[in-house]
């Protein structure tokens, strides 16, 4: 009898954690959906022609979806629906994008929207470290790890993170011997990369090195460094709090 009570027990608690999973699961989504409404509403405020591009790709897609099925004998009205949830899937495409356009486009310029950019948006298995060099009019020189190699990603002025560029290439340079190294500049100056490019730049990039090489490169330079990040520089360039993570937040996941 003792162990029918025990497993009756078992049973129970698997019934308890369960509920509480799926109401976890129910809150984690109403949560979502709440930040999906509310960067909405901020990139529909700031963005006057995101409704009508969100509702002509709507109206779009179900008369394309449609006219196809006439022109295969199938009711319009079986077809409809489909063309609908397709619409409404491009213009979720629509609206990530044009979210994700404005939230760089108020990054551009901002002290640390590099650092903040690599940081949250770079997708791979990249290893960053902000604010390797920096002067104190918030210039700064990031290193980034990955199969490329060595990327040194300056943001500031160009007479100002030259030099520090020009350091930071001759002493990694003496770590990593024959390993790549390459620099950027963020900006939009001739010759320099804009933020919303400075990703997509990576990416681009040739893989040089092995992912193992990638750990081993990221240890020994995090042991070269030997000294803490520069003091008084920003961790990102998003002043505006809440509401404009919100807005990355839900443009990143259209994107990915």
């Amino acid at each position: 009898m003792a162990k029918t009570r025990g497993t009756a027990n078992n049973v129970a608690v698997t019934k308890d954690e369960k509920k509480a999973l799926k109401a976890a699961q129910r809150a984690e989504k109403k949560e979502r959906r709440g930040q999906i409404w509310q960067a909405f509403n901020i990139q529909r405020k700031e963005d006057k022609r995101l409704l009508p591009y969100m509702i002509l790709a709507v109206l779009a897609a179900a008369a394309v979806i449609v006219g196809l099925a006439l022109l295969l004998n199938i009711a319009w009205y079986f077809a409809l629906p489909f063309g609908l949830l397709i619409g409404f899937a491009v213009a979720m495409i629509i609206f990530a994008r044009r979210a994700q356009s404005n939230v760089y486009a108020k990054a551009e310029g901002q002290p640390g929207a590099a650092a903040w950019s690599l940081q949250n948006n770079l997708r791979g298995k990249w290893r960053v470290t902000p604010a390797i060099a920096g002067t104190t009019h918030m210039d700064a020189v990031h290193r980034v790890i990955g199969r490329p190699g060595v990327v040194l990603v300056a943001e500031g002025a160009p007479h100002r993170v030259k030099p520090l560029l020009a350091q930071e290439k001759k002493r990694i340079a003496r770590v990593v011997g024959d390993t790549p190294i390459y620099d950027v500049i963020v900006g939009t100056e001739e010759g320099q990369t804009p933020l919303k490019k400075l990703n997509p730049f990576l990416m681009k990039l040739p893989r040089n090195i092995s992912a193992s090489a990638v750990e081993e490169l990221d240890a020994r330079l995090t042991a070269l460094r030997g000294r803490s990040p520069q003091t008084g520089l920003p961790k990102g360039p998003m002043p505006s709090g809440a509401k404009m993570r919100s807005v990355q937040r839900v443009a990143r996941r259209g994107t990915r």
